[in-house]
C-alpha cells in the first residue's frame, strides 16, 4: 500500500510538473509569436523609412551627367567642392575617433 501510495504521488508529481512546464512553454511561444509580429512591424517601417531617405538623398544629389565638353571653371568648382565636403567629413570621423579613444582610454585606463 505504501509503494502505492508514493507511486501515486509520483505520478501526479510529475503531471502537474508537465502541465505547468507546458503552460510556461505556451506562453512563451505566445510571446515570441507577438515580438515575431512587432518585429515585423519595426521591420516595415524601417523599410519605408529606408527608402524615403534615399529617395531624398537621390533628389539632394542630383544628376550624374557626362562631363565631355562641360565649362572646366564649373568642372573645377564642383571638384573643389566635393573636395571640400570629404574634408568635412574626414574632420568629423577623426573628431569622433578621437572622442571615442579618449573615452575608452578614460574607461579601460582611469
Amino acid at each position: 500500500m505504501l509503494w502505492f501510495t508514493v507511486w501515486t504521488l509520483l505520478v501526479l508529481g510529475t503531471l502537474g510538473g508537465a502541465f505547468l512546464l507546458g503552460r510556461r512553454l505556451w506562453r512563451s511561444l505566445v510571446g515570441l509569436g507577438e515580438e515575431l509580429a512587432r518585429a515585423g512591424e519595426v521591420a516595415e517601417q524601417v523599410s519605408a523609412h529606408a527608402a524615403e531617405l534615399e529617395a531624398r538623398a537621390r533628389a539632394a544629389q542630383g544628376e550624374a551627367r557626362p562631363a565631355l565638353g562641360a565649362d572646366l571653371d564649373e568642372l573645377g568648382a564642383r571638384v573643389e567642392e566635393l573636395r571640400a565636403l570629404r574634408r568635412v567629413r574626414r574632420a568629423r570621423r577623426r573628431t569622433r575617433h578621437r572622442e571615442t579613444v579618449a573615452d575608452a582610454s578614460r574607461r579601460w585606463f582611469g
